[in-house]
């Protein structure tokens, strides 16, 4: 009995520790983006339209003032994702912005965290990554 229960720990040591070096893996870094592309889409006509906004700067689409905070993107050698940090204004006519949504979006997931508007969706396709910013990536 004493033999079995050393072996059954013998196992699970292994099994433990073979789970604390998978998990401390190296992973390579997220691939931050210079802009993202977005796909926006006009209920009311039915349009969609793909956008370019560079990391930092406003875009507008409609009464919809989009600024694109952060976008990173998994490397190819890990499973596909892309992350963009949004903030979504939308401007009435005569009034003062109003923030319609502000947080991660999911390129994944686009119903996981969504603009929640009668008139507008917006989700993201990719981030685009500069080829200085790709190379550096890689060193």
């Amino acid at each position: 009995m004493l033999r079995t229960s050393t072996n059954y720990l013998k196992i699970l040591s292994i099994a433990v520790l073979s789970a604390v070096l998978y998990a401390g893996a190296a992973q390579a870094e997220d691939l931050i983006g210079s802009a993202v592309k977005l796909r926006a889409l006009d209920k009311i006509t039915g349009r969609t339209q793909d956008i370019v906004i560079p990391i930092d700067e406003a875009v507008k689409y409609g009464t919809l003032d989009i600024t694109a905070r952060k976008c990173l993107k998994r490397p190819p050698e890990e499973t596909p994702e892309t992350t963009t940090f949004l903030e979504i204004r939308e401007t009435p006519q005569d009034e003062d912005p109003i923030i319609q949504f502000m947080g991660w979006m999911f390129a994944s997931s686009p119903a996981l965290n969504a603009l929640e508007h009668p008139v507008y969706d917006v989700w993201v396709i990719d981030c685009i990554i500069s080829s200085d910013e790709a190379s550096e990536a890689k060193e």
